[in-house]
């Protein structure tokens, strides 16, 4: 499991085996099970996840008991309600398994320390942090500027896997659709 890892950072950073070594001492391992959660919403968010393997999906959960899909996580990529972790409050989002899943967990403890005596890991987690605001950023261009039907074919294009691993209505949820209208987008 953990040179997936060791392999995700190198993408941006190298590292010796030392300092892998290091790294690793920082993380802690969790296997999950479909249906589990690993934040709830209104409790602590602990952590920050690396998926290992397995699928994820962040939701919130309005007033009204609606679910909004906020993103989904596959292999390789970090997740959590950031700005529960970040400001170590209560969350606003639930994180829950669509598959098995097997994740590696950093504290906020941890994630300053690793920032803080690895100057390679501050750089590293930079770039992540500027990836996803990039991302994030696109999918609110996305929301607000394109229809339904662009919408669906940008999430075909950048995820097609994602197709095969959840319900359309997740999909929709996702899209900001309804089930139906996404059928009739597919048709």
């Amino acid at each position: 499991m953990s040179i997936n890892l060791r392999e995700h950072i190198e993408k941006i950073v190298p590292l010796t085996d030392d300092e892998f070594a290091f790294v690793m001492s920082h993380f802690t391992s969790k296997k999950l099970k479909k249906h589990q959660f690993l934040i709830q919403q209104g409790e602590p968010v602990r952590y920050s996840y690396f998926v290992v393997s397995g699928l994820l999906k962040l939701v919130h959960t309005d007033a009204s008991g609606k679910e909004h899909i906020v993103s989904f996580a596959m292999e390789d990529w970090w997740e959590s309600d950031f700005q529960a972790f970040h400001n170590q409050s209560k969350a606003t989002m639930a994180l829950e398994c669509l598959e098995d899943t097997e994740v590696f967990c950093l504290t906020l403890q941890d994630y300053k320390s690793l920032c803080s005596q690895l100057q390679k890991m501050e750089y590293f987690f930079l770039e992540k942090a500027n990836r996803g605001h990039i991302g994030s950023q696109q999918r609110i261009l996305s929301l607000i500027t394109s229809n339904a039907k662009e919408r669906y074919e940008q999430l075909l294009e950048r995820y097609p896997s994602l197709f095969q691993r959840v319900p359309k209505s997740m999909i929709a949820s996702y899209l900001g659709v309804s089930r139906e209208t996404l059928s009739r987008l597919t048709n």
